[in-house]
């Protein structure tokens, strides 16, 4: 193995977390090089984007936004205070990348902004930084105190090198494809480094259809309506009903509160409002109207404007539901329970709870157990509802540990 001494900061790890701490940390005058498995870096950005190129959110405002991380809020709040929502429109105003507030609050980039185009233009800052990028370049653990091993793929040789510091982002275990594997866990804890083991996050929820209702529905959405799960807080928006349950904003929100329900044994059911924004003594009303010649189902959509897939669904529930009475109905139809029989497999879920255990790192995001490394994005243990939260959270640990290796004053800089 040869060793490259040359004083610079290595970022292992080329997703938003590692390309803003090494953005950050080339704007304070060192030299950054970045090192990544994969033959480009920035995969998983890319394909998150295609959901809707949502950066961040602005409706809970500074003070409630850091909740939105559950039990990582007292970390995220500090975070958040060096590079929040305001701090991430001016980051990427800076790069020429227009953004707007959406209704719902989520922040946006313009619609002539593609993902694409917003990684372009941080690649083109990166550059005239001076950052340099080695792709295919894959982290195999540590080497002595202070350094790092890789592997080139081209060639398949190991080499070490000895940084000045490193940050390591290299994913949670997620979305295999783009390099977000998790493969990083085995070679902390040879270290005695506490790593919580992964599980799906913001990820679709199984229910046990009849082979008649998923030949017959297949997958369709139901909008506008609310999704609790057990006797916990409804959540409003879309649902899409698949072949294997459920998925969609409110799935992924109450993904938490599912994922403990099954791990404890209890029992785990969705109750979904069909009509949340209809009082309850109003659907009773209408409900009890005559319903003469029509139908079952055509007196639903006359009365309530409820699609054709809405009895089918309601009948899953609950065979005998057209021969219930009003107050029977309108029960079912504003609880309808569903029970969730699991979560989907690790990899098809947008992200990861588990990671690195907080009490691993000290408040500069630097793993105690070994000074000078410095950890950012999914690779810690937290997890947060999609919506802009989610890269929000990566942009802000990478600029944290950034400013870490900067008030340390790390040799290489202009610090």
């Amino acid at each position: 193995m040869s060793a490259d001494n040359s004083s610079f900061v290595a970022v292992v790890g080329g997703g938003p977390a590692g390309l803003l701490a090494a953005q950050r940390l080339a704007e304070a005058g060192h030299r950054v090089r970045v090192f990544e498995a994969q033959a480009t870096v920035g995969r998983k950005f890319l394909v998150a984007g295609h959901g809707g190129f949502n950066l961040s959110n602005a409706a809970p405002g500074a003070a409630r936004f850091a909740t939105q991380y559950g039990p990582a809020a007292g970390h995220f709040g500090n975070l958040l205070a060096r590079f929040g929502p305001a701090e991430l429109r001016a980051w990427a105003a800076a790069l020429g990348i227009e953004t707007f507030v959406g209704t719902s609050g989520r922040i946006f980039p313009v619609p002539a902004h593609t993902p694409a185009d917003v990684l372009r233009a941080w690649l083109a800052r990166l550059g005239a930084l001076g950052v340099e990028i080695h792709t295919r370049h894959r982290w195999l653990g540590f080497a002595g105190p202070c350094g790092l091993r890789l592997r080139r793929a081209a060639t398949g040789e190991e080499f070490a090198l000895e940084p000045a510091a490193t940050v390591l982002a290299l994913g949670g275990a997620s979305w295999a494809k783009t390099g977000s594997d998790g493969a990083w866990a085995p070679l902390l804890r040879e270290i005695g480094v506490e790593v919580v083991p992964f599980a799906p996050a913001n990820c679709g929820a199984e229910v046990a259809w009849s082979a008649f209702f998923r030949d017959k529905v297949g997958r369709q959405p139901l909008k506008n309506i609310a999704l609790r799960m057990n006797e916990g807080p409804e959540v409003r928006g879309e649902v899409m009903l698949t072949d294997y349950g459920l998925e969609g904003t409110p799935v992924y929100a109450l993904t938490p509160q599912v994922r403990a329900a099954l791990a404890a044994g209890g029992p785990a059911v969705f109750h979904l409002n069909l009509k949340p924004d209809l009082p309850a003594a109003a659907l009773l009303h209408k409900l009890g109207a005559p319903r003469g010649k029509a139908s079952w189902a055509d007196f639903l959509k006359k009365t309530l404007h409820l699609g054709a897939l809405i009895p089918t669904l309601l009948r899953e529930a609950r065979p005998d539901a057209a021969a219930l009475p009003p107050d029977g109905l309108a029960q079912l139809i504003s609880h309808l329970p569903l029970p969730v029989a699991g979560l989907r497999p690790l990899d098809e879920a947008i992200s990861t709870a588990g990671g690195v255990a907080w009490a691993e790192l000290d408040a500069h995001l630097m793993l105690r157990r070994r000074p000078g490394t410095y950890l950012a994005g999914e690779m810690l243990d937290w997890e947060a509802p999609t919506g802009g939260y989610l890269l929000q959270g990566c942009l802000a640990s990478g600029a944290g540990a950034a400013a870490g290796i900067i008030a340390a004053g790390a040799p290489g800089g202009g610090v």
